[in-house]
């Protein structure tokens, strides 16, 4: 479980440090070291964290469980599922109705991924990384709104395509992790059988 803390302490660091860093001219850090370096520390130190995540999580099993969600919230977990591969290709492709709608939609993707997570697993790692997760997508989310971040701006003209992309490779990436990857990466099979 150490692993685990540790990665999400340090995955975390780096992500709420860069939610909150000043961005007024000559304090920002990310101007002062210039894009490329701050980018190359910044995932360097997020991939660090990560690495330490996935290895620690698989290393805290089997986990005291917490709580025996029912049967009915996998199958709930896995509607929600959906909406997060849509969001999460949205947030990637150019902007459409969901983009603009959303504003955020990696954020929401992340928030809908943890908390489908968190009703399908009561796991003590599960329970930590899900949380942890969650909890950042609301911090982050907050982050970005207070300084006024609010997604594409009102002079980007929402287009169609991106919407039909996102559902598209949203839809494409439910499949292939739900029916083949999720079992590969995570050990676990999605669907109940």
């Amino acid at each position: 479980m150490t692993y685990l803390i540790l990665g999400l302490v340090i995955f975390f660091a780096g992500h709420l440090f860069s939610a909150f860093r000043s961005r007024e001219p000559g304090k920002d850090i990310k101007t002062r070291l210039g894009a490329g370096p701050y980018m190359g520390l910044y995932s360097l130190v997020s991939i660090a964290g990560f690495a330490l995540i996935v290895w620690g999580y698989g290393a805290a099993r089997p986990a005291p469980i917490l709580y025996t969600p029912p049967a009915f919230l996998a199958h709930i977990n896995l509607l929600l599922m959906v909406f997060a591969m849509i969001l999460l290709a949205a947030a990637y492709l150019p902007t459409g109705h969901i983009k603009k709608a959303v504003k955020h939609p990696m954020l929401a993707a992340v928030k809908i991924w943890a908390f489908g997570h968190l009703l399908a697993n009561g796991e003590l790692n599960s329970v930590l990384l899900f949380a942890s997760f969650l909890a950042y997508g609301v911090i982050d989310r907050i982050a970005v709104k207070k300084r006024g971040d609010n997604g594409p701006g009102a002079d980007v003209k929402a287009n169609v395509m991106g919407d039909v992309g996102s559902v598209a490779v949203g839809l494409i990436a439910y499949g292939a992790i739900a029916f083949y990857l999720h079992p590969i990466l995570f050990g676990v099979q999605a669907m109940p059988g």
